[in-house]
């Protein structure tokens, strides 16, 4: 059986947008933590169109400056001149973003309120600091937050890495991780920010990682230097570096820029829109995916909350040991806080029975809304940093603790 899984450098178009828009909701936040942002991004040539919504607060304020955001992070990116793909400096940059729909935020926040805040017997997870003489292991104040949408959302792991991630995608994200590191430390000068990878792996008939069949390295380049030479640096500088020399066997297929030229990219050479690479933002298509994307939306968004909360579940079923692979599904109605369907699949390999792995998840942790934003610490501006490279595999994250399940266990 063999599994395919591929990856982008930040400076792929459309991550560029999905960079611009956590950028804005990462300002948000901290002018306003409980800020709601749904907002959208597209490049084109030089030119960023930027719309969406954002709360009352935050969008009649006027603290938050869109155009300087947008232009910050293409700098950072690496993107100072028209030719490499996109002016920083001298790029269109348009705005539509409005206030945030009313029926929407009341579905969200309705209840939101000191006098409708409500006392639960509490569970491990999510601790909220309660008054004097209130045992915190027994009870918290748990403010109702709807979800933003509906929608399913999935979370998946695997040990077949120390990430808990399947190992085509870490090796298709170390890759183009490797390769912004090279271009940016001057390395490899002539690199430019555009850039992506595959990798395609056989897997034994226990589903067990076995050979790397073929890997797909394209990167975008100055015009002075040639084929040869590009492939050849890019082997020794980015490929040998990321890629166990015992998995390339004689039959491996290394194509690094098989298309040849790669001289034009970025929005120059492709236009960019957030949310369009959802297999590089979770498991490289090798795990399902729930139905929206990420970036740009706050965290009462369940697309994204719920799939890092469904992430933090899998991970801890597969990290302590309860299962080889996990998924986790959940399932929302906008406006209410509870999962219409929590959903727990281990594909066999659970070392315990199925049912039991499903009443302790059930019993420590909780899916509403307000206690994934509060446990997983969500109001904080973390989402530019997610925004490339994938939002799980990377221990920086809250969401990637190995905690919850361990700690009932011991």
């Amino acid at each position: 059986m063999k599994r395919t899984a591929e990856s982008v450098t930040e400076g792929h178009p459309d991550k560029v947008c999905d960079q611009i828009a956590d950028g804005i909701l990462d300002a948000c936040l901290k002018q306003d933590p409980d800020a709601h942002t749904a907002i959208e991004v597209m490049a084109s040539k030089n030119t960023l169109m930027i719309a969406g919504e954002l709360s009352q607060g935050v969008r009649e304020s006027g603290a938050v400056n869109l155009v300087t955001i947008a232009r910050q992070v293409v700098r950072e990116i690496g993107y100072t001149s028209e030719e490499t793909g996109l002016d920083a400096d001298r790029c269109n940059v348009l705005t539509n973003v409005n206030v945030q729909s009313a029926d929407i935020a009341g579905a969200v926040s309705k209840a939101a309120t000191s006098e409708t805040a409500k006392w639960q017997a509490g569970k491990v997870r999510c601790k909220w600091l309660p008054p004097e003489g209130v045992d915190p292991g027994e009870h918290r104040r748990v403010p109702h937050v709807g979800a933003g949408d509906q929608g399913v959302m999935i979370g998946y792991a695997t040990d077949e890495t120390p990430e808990l991630m399947p190992m085509p995608f870490v090796l298709a994200t170390k890759l183009v991780q490797r390769l912004a590191a090279v271009r940016k430390n001057g390395t490899l000068p002539w690199l430019r920010p555009d850039g992506k990878s595959q990798v395609t792996m056989t897997y034994d008939d226990a589903g067990n990682p076995e050979r790397i069949d073929s890997v797909v390295l394209s990167a975008q380049h100055d015009p002075a230097v040639d084929l040869p030479e590009l492939q050849q640096a890019l082997m020794e500088a980015v490929v040998l570096p990321v890629i166990d020399a015992e998995r390339i066997t004689a039959t491996t297929a290394l194509r690094i820029n098989p298309s040849g030229r790669f001289v034009i990219g970025g929005p120059l050479g492709d236009t960019g829109l957030t949310g369009r690479k959802l297999m590089v933002d979770t498991y490289g298509s090798i795990a399902r995916h729930g139905g929206g994307a990420f970036s740009g939306k706050d965290p009462t968004k369940v697309d994204r909350s719920g799939a890092y909360m469904a992430r933090y579940v899998a991970k801890n079923i597969v990290g302590c040991g309860l299962a080889k692979r996990c998924e986790v599904s959940l399932a929302y109605a906008i406006g209410l806080e509870q999962p219409e369907m929590v959903a727990i699949n281990t594909f066999g390999t659970a070392r315990v029975a199925e049912h039991k792995i499903a009443r302790m998840v059930e019993e420590v942790v909780s899916f509403s809304v307000a206690d994934i934003i509060e446990g997983l610490q969500l109001r904080q501006p973390i989402y530019r940093e997610t925004a490339a490279y994938g939002h799980f595999g990377r221990d920086v994250f809250p969401w990637e603790k190995v905690d919850e399940l361990a700690s009932v266990q011991k």
